[in-house]
């Protein structure tokens, strides 16, 4: 039988600016997004703020309500990888098999090096106490025969708990949990079991399989396995590269997008930097999709196929405008924005039957990546490209300030 265990760092983006700023602990904190450029959510909080009902994903608007004196910090991604690949680099210490699974959680196989350092309770704790000294964090960890067990585990008591998920315990602690708690169970897939009288892991665990394979395909038989605690998925190697199945990039704009001219600016800038990425990783695209979010949070999203596959910006942009004018026209305000390319095939690929055309664009996007390369990536840009992101850095450095300051005089 395997020992997977499943680390989960607690309020991790919290507790890294608290590793940081040990004042921090002592009031009720959040990091939060910039409210002037609607990014304005709680990313995470602190064990005070918890205290007086914050919850992650809510307004800041709402969290300040409950609690007006809650001091908002803002992200520092670069420094949350930092912490990450500390926790991640005392892992690798004991097994290969690490598998990240976002920033703050990972998966480790310990099944063949238990006669090293133990079995899976004591390897856990011994990460719980390592992480809390070395790094200044703290971890919740799962042990079980399975990657979906270990993950049920480590978020079923928190912070700081070692919860155990063998054979004999999955019909006291799995069982009876909503089925939502399980891996991969999402909201929408939630609602419909829940229609269909299924509430709870166990219920899920004791159904037909050929009626769940009728109600949810596919999907719902991976499900139904992982109650059954039949989930055979292993945890990757470090060694492991994961193939790359789509690069895109969004943005929530500072204000709403109206028309085509303001739309195509902000595509123009999207495609480009999607373009480039896929350019850096020698990939191009066959399909293209947009995800739109109006002024009321309500998101559509459309893709289509490309009769060739490109790694050109403006063969996405095309595209992309497509989409918009057939699937949301330009009249309606857009408060976000995204684009992805997908179907990714080696950059190489089959040559254009339009060949001095695609020879033009090549040249062109060759150029431009040298002078980003030595100048920078603002160093060129496409005509009528939008500068949301140069206003939305404006905003962020002007806020930081604000902070600093009512750091200083707190």
């Amino acid at each position: 039988m395997r020992t997977i265990l499943h680390c989960d760092c607690n309020a991790f983006f919290a507790s890294c600016e608290e590793a940081d700023n040990k004042e921090l602990k002592n009031v009720p904190m959040a990091v939060g997004g910039n409210e002037r450029t609607r990014h304005g959510i709680i990313l995470a909080k602190n064990e005070i703020a918890k205290g007086y009902g914050i919850k992650t994903a809510e307004t800041i608007f709402q969290a300040r309500k409950k609690c007006p004196n809650l001091v908002i910090v803002p992200p520092r991604h670069k420094r949350y990888s930092e912490f990450s690949e500390r926790v991640n680099k005392i892992y690798r210490e004991y097994t290969e098999f690490v598998e990240p699974f976002g920033i703050d959680e990972s998966w480790l196989d310990v099944t063949d090096v238990k006669e090293l350092f133990g079995d899976g309770v004591k390897i856990a704790e011994e990460l719980r106490e390592r992480v809390r000294r070395e790094v200044g964090l703290t971890i919740s960890v799962g042990v079980s025969f399975t990657k979906s067990f270990a993950k049920l585990g480590s978020d079923y008591k928190k912070p700081d708990v070692t919860t155990v998920i063998m054979p004999e315990d999955v019909e006291r602690i799995v069982y009876p949990q909503s089925v939502e708690n399980l891996l991969f169970v999402g909201r929408k897939m939630g609602e419909e079991l829940k229609k269909r009288g299924i509430l709870t892991i166990g219920d899920l665990a004791r159904c037909d399989r050929g009626y769940i394979e009728k109600s949810f395909g596919k999907n719902g038989l991976t499900i139904l396995s992982y109650a059954k605690g039949e989930d055979k998925s292993k945890v990757k190697s470090i060694y492991e590269k994961d193939e790359v199945k789509s690069v895109g990039n969004s943005y929530t704009f500072p204000k709403d997008l109206v028309g085509e001219e303001e739309i195509r600016g902000a595509v123009m800038r999207i495609a480009d930097v999607v373009a480039t990425r896929l350019r850096a990783q020698g990939k191009k695209c066959a399909t293209v999709s947009v995800i739109i979010r109006d002024e009321n949070f309500k998101s559509i999203s459309r893709q289509t196929g490309l009769t060739q596959p490109t790694d050109h910006a403006s063969d996405l942009a095309s595209a992309a405008m497509g989409l918009i004018e057939r699937g949301y026209g330009f009249s309606r305000p857009v408060r976000m924005l995204g684009i992805s390319a997908m179907s990714l095939c080696d950059g190489a690929g089959q040559i254009s039957f339009f060949a001095s055309e695609d020879t033009k664009k090549k040249k062109i996007d060759g150029a431009m990546d040298f002078l980003r390369e030595k100048y920078g990536a603002g160093a060129v840009k496409f005509a009528g490209e939008s500068d949301f992101e140069a206003e939305a850095a404006a905003e962020n450095a002007e806020n930081l300030c604000i902070y600093i300051y009512n750091c200083l005089n707190y």
